[in-house]
């Protein structure tokens, strides 16, 4: 996919990313006048938990999902969630929230000295199982969605739900490879969490 590796200013448009499927979702606000989009959170996400290949995802971010459909989907019943980005096993990139504005994927979460991280970060789900493996088509879209970003917002981090709400959440867990990530995104050791440094 050498095309998706162009990351001009002609790649955005009013915060949509010009390489992904765009599928909007009603599930958004306005980032805080001093927001500084400075954090990228990654998350693994499946629907239901280890079915990959299906629809369901993007009709939860759409508030679309018939919770009759599996019997897990009682349990999340009603939830009101998104993510700007949604990356599936084969590495198509999908785009809910405009990056400009207030995607709600971190919930309660806490990182870099402040709170409420949905203020001012970028929320990548990844298709997968908590705490296991990604596809390298999987990698491949996020080593081209990462620069993109770099480049076009002051992104100074990069870490998981389970860094920025230990406790509560433990996505996308052990089965991402954050040495092959800082490896192929060029980033600085001082932009992971310290956990991840020590593997890297």
């Amino acid at each position: 996919m050498p095309e998706l590796r162009e990351t001009n200013a002609t790649s955005w448009q009013k915060g949509w990313y010009r390489f992904a499927r765009h599928l909007p979702s009603p599930n958004f606000g306005a980032r805080p006048a001093d927001a500084q989009i400075d954090l990228v959170v990654l998350h693994s996400i499946s629907l239901p938990p280890g079915v990959y290949g299906g629809t369901q995802v993007q009709e939860l971010f759409t508030n679309q999902l018939d919770w009759s459909q599996h019997p897990y989907f009682k349990s999340i019943e009603g939830l009101q969630v998104s993510a700007h980005f949604y990356i599936q096993r084969g590495g198509e990139i999908w785009q809910f929230v405009s990056c400009d504005d207030r995607a709600w994927h971190a919930g309660t979460s806490h990182y870099r000295g402040r709170d409420n991280c949905n203020d001012d970060s970028i929320g990548i789900e990844l298709e997968g199982l908590e705490g296991d493996t990604f596809t390298p088509a999987q990698y491949e879209a996020l080593q081209a969605l990462c620069p993109a970003l770099v480049q076009h917002y002051p992104i100074a981090h990069l870490a998981g739900h389970e860094h920025i709400a230990p406790g509560r959440k433990a996505d996308p867990g052990p089965g991402l490879d954050w040495a092959l990530l800082q490896h192929t995104l060029g980033l600085a050791p001082q932009c992971f969490p310290d956990s991840v440094k020590k593997i890297c």
